[in-house]
C-alpha cells in the first residue's frame, strides 16, 4: 500500500504564494509520475500539474507561468509552488501518485486526502 501526506494549504492574498508537497511512503519499486488535481465547489476534479520520475511536466493553460511542479526523487516527495495566485485557484488540491509496488505489480493510482487552498480577492 502507499500512502500519499499533503502540506497544509491555507488562505492567501490575490497575487501572493503558497507551496504544497506531498510525501509517498509504503511499497515503492518505482515512482512513474505525481501531480497535481483540484476541485473547486460545484466543479469536477482537473489536472492541475504532472511530472514524471524524469523530469517532464505537463500543466493546464490555466497554471502556466504561475505554478511550477517540482520532485524529489530520493524523498518520493513532490512540490507545487504556486505563485500571482488568484481567486479562481481556490479549490481543494489533491496529491496523485502512479506507483509500481513491485516488480511484478502494475502501475497503480492513488491519491492523496486533499489540502484546501483559498484566494482572496
Amino acid at each position: 500500500q502507499v500512502q500519499l501526506v499533503e502540506s497544509e494549504g491555507g488562505l492567501v492574498q490575490a497575487g501572493g504564494s503558497l507551496r504544497l508537497s506531498c510525501a509517498a511512503s509504503g511499497t515503492i519499486f518505482r515512482l512513474n509520475l505525481m501531480g497535481w488535481f483540484r476541485q473547486a465547489p460545484g466543479k469536477q476534479r482537473e489536472l492541475v500539474t504532472t511530472i514524471t520520475s524524469g523530469g517532464h511536466t505537463i500543466a493546464d493553460d490555466a497554471v502556466k507561468g504561475r505554478f511550477i511542479i517540482s520532485m524529489d526523487n530520493a524523498k518520493n516527495t513532490v512540490y507545487l509552488q504556486m505563485n500571482s495566485l488568484k481567486p479562481e485557484d481556490t479549490a481543494i488540491y489533491y496529491c496523485n501518485a502512479q506507483v509500481v509496488p513491485t516488480a511484478q505489480s502494475l502501475v497503480h493510482q492513488y491519491w492523496g486526502q486533499g489540502t484546501q487552498v483559498t484566494v482572496s480577492s
